[in-house]
């Protein structure tokens, strides 16, 4: 068996846009966090999320159905099958990344297991269909059957764009559902959607690494129906799914968050597949509002508990997030996929404060445990998960092992595999470094120009990015580098013959030349800390700071305070931020100043000159990243402060 990736080696693979995607065998990450995550989700977490899945009976329920067995004995939630299509997904990627012989053969083994659940015609699910269980179909906008299809398809684009010889059979089990699906609800079949979107980015995706047009037809067909009232307007509306606003009418993403991010991210696979500008600057004026107005400043999106969903716009209460790390990557897959559409940093500049602020916080720094949500405040210390218990719901003040409703890792565990892919793309005239890591890429133009680059930094800790050329180039061609929004002042020194530099303003910048082996462009960004401010029109955190380290968003946890304070001051809540003094790097750390804020309890908490008093001395406090908080115990976390007045 070939243990190299294959030239389409990436989970997205247009077949037209401004830029072209890299692929696994493009692109190597050498180092750094992202790397590390990455390792850390090949040895530890898909080992752990198979475990749960057996634990759980979630890969059994497959060998109830092949022996005739079910309704009886089956566990977990309606949608339990699409966490075993995850796995496999994410093991078909890192076995891509590391041809690891041992992953190959468990993805054989729990592919068998799925294989003999199929039925004749295709149909492949453990909760309908069967004698004693409701009939198939019959329960579209809950029952998340298509939605189970779809995750099956895209575990099988990752077999086949990463093992495209490969003798598991996974494939002709996804296009034996494919076909099923197209059938049944095609042009003369049902009219309908799935009430939980998947199936229309998975189809398209399916339908490119197949080459079948069919299933692209059938997923436009999906995204078109959207939107006119075909799924029953239950207690939360039809905006939950969707299915309120025709997608190429929504001025914004609305509803369930995670819903929203796939069924946009569908869209756009739709819309660049049949040259269809109209419906996509539709979706790029949607991201537009949802960006700049239903977004909190980790990246996450979705501020209501109830239905997992968006807020209206400016509602992003930092103690009420919802910000669910599903919603996080159904947010990349939309950033992305426009990224490749458009072109354009700000994409970009999503994917990254979401990478390192919703999916690197979500999972445990060993890969065992996980957050569904994400808030921004945490009130209460909370008790551990303890290691061998389910946690009922996405409680946000521990990380857990498993969930009942486990969506979350093996959703992360799929984009870590993956990750290496989002690095870089080109086009006609050159590559675009979209995400710093170190790394190599080894690709060419489009003309066969070779550009092989080979690139080190310490970012995020270090603000320096250097790109060395690899080999001599026979023309001109052109390194684009991303330049972050928060990166004012930022340059960019090329180092060759002579050496070069000049201002990198937010965006993006470029440098064209003829290169020559051993170039090097560098890449300076400004990483220090600083304050940020939200807009005035978000009510929860008017009177408050939060403080950014170059992608990072970081917080204030009471650990630190505690021995800030040698035990003073233990609860976030009790401290005002002093603005005048800006945050500092102090031995690797960020300080900020804090002063005691006093309070007095009342009869009734409200009245003319209610205020906290914070005159004390001012105590110097560290900061840590988002991503590290509650590695460290139970614990109370803020990413807002407030401020001293006046």
């Amino acid at each position: 068996m070939d243990l190299h990736p294959t030239p389409t080696a990436a989970p997205v693979v247009p077949s037209r846009g401004r830029l072209r995607p890299l692929t696994l065998g493009e692109v190597t990450v050498t180092g750094g966090p992202l790397l590390r995550r990455q390792q850390v989700n090949g040895t530890a977490t898909l080992p752990h999320i198979e475990h749960w899945l057996e634990r759980e009976g979630w890969i059994a329920n497959f060998d109830l159905a092949a022996a005739g067995q079910l309704p009886a004995g089956r566990r977990g939630r309606e949608f339990s099958d699409s966490e075993v299509y995850k796995y496999l997904e994410a093991l078909a990627w890192e076995i891509g990344r590391t041809g690891d012989a041992d992953l190959e053969r468990r993805f054989h083994a729990v592919v068998a297991r799925v294989a003999a659940a199929q039925e004749p015609d295709g149909y492949l699910n453990t909760e309908f269909g069967r004698p004693g269980q409701q009939p198939r179909w019959s329960d579209l906008p809950s029952g998340h059957e298509l939605y189970c299809i779809g995750h099956l398809l895209q575990a099988a684009v990752a077999r086949l764009r990463t093992r495209p010889d490969a003798t598991d059979g996974l494939v002709e089990i996804a296009r034996r559902a494919a076909d099923l699906v197209c059938t049944v609800f095609g042009p003369d079949g049902l009219d309908a959607v799935c009430g939980h979107p998947e199936i229309e980015p998975a189809l398209v995706e399916f339908g490119r690494a197949t080459g079948d047009e069919r299933d692209v037809a059938q997923a436009a067909l999906f995204v078109a129906r959207r939107g006119h009232g075909v799924l029953p307007d239950g207690w939360l509306g039809r905006t939950y799914y969707q299915d309120d606003v025709p997608v190429r009418s929504a001025q914004v993403l609305r509803g369930h968050a995670v819903r929203a991010g796939y069924l946009a991210a569908g869209a756009v696979d739709v819309a660049v597949e049949q040259g269809d500008d109209e419906l996509l600057a539709a979706l790029v004026a949607q991201w537009d509002t949802t960006v700049a107005r239903r977004t909190y400043l980790t990246g996450g999106q979705g501020s209501h508990h109830e239905g997992e969903a968006f807020g209206d716009d400016w509602v992003l209460p930092p103690d009420r997030a919802y910000a669910e790390t599903c919603a996080g990557i159904g947010s990349i897959m939309f950033s992305w996929r426009l990224l490749l559409a458009r072109g354009g940093a700000r994409y970009a500049d999503l994917i990254e404060r979401t990478l390192y602020n919703i999916v690197a916080t979500s999972t445990s720094a060993d890969g065992t445990r996980f957050f569904y949500a994400n808030t921004l405040h945490q009130r209460r210390p909370g008790a551990p998960v303890p290691d061998d218990r389910v946690s009922p719901r996405a409680s946000s003040t521990q990380r857990a092992p498993w969930f009942a409703v486990s969506c979350c890792p093996p959703n992360v565990a799929r984009t870590l595999a993956s990750l290496g892919t989002f690095l870089a793309t080109v086009d006609d005239d050159g590559l675009q470094l979209h995400q710093y890591a170190p790394s190599t890429i080894a690709t060419s133009l489009p003309d066969g120009t070779p550009v092989t680059v080979e690139i080190d930094t310490e970012y995020p800790r270090s603000g320096l990015v250097s790109v060395r050329i690899g080999a001599d180039a026979d023309r001109p061609w052109t390194l684009t580098l991303r330049v972050p929004a928060w990166a004012e002042g930022a340059r960019v020194v090329v180092r060759s013959s002579e050496v070069t530099e000049q201002p990198a303003a937010p965006g993006t910048v470029a440098v064209r030349r003829t290169f020559r082996a051993g170039d090097v462009v560098e890449l300076h960004l400004p990483v220090a800390p600083r304050f940020t401010a939200a807009d005035p029109r978000i009510d929860a955190t008017r009177g408050c700071l939060a403080v950014e380290r170059g992608p990072e968003v970081l917080c204030l946890e009471s650990v630190d305070l505690a021995a800030a304070t040698a035990g003073a001051l233990t609860d976030v809540a009790d401290v005002r931020l002093d603005p005048s003094v800006p945050p500092e790097e102090s031995g690797g750390d960020v300080v900020v100043r804090l002063r005691a804020a006093r309070t007095s309890d009342r009869d009734w908490p409200y009245g003319a000159g209610v205020r906290a008093v914070a005159d004390g001395e001012a105590i110097p406090v560290r900061l840590v990243p988002y991503h590290d908080w509650a590695e460290r115990g139970p614990s109370t976390m803020r990413v807002w402060i407030p401020v001293t007045l006046g």
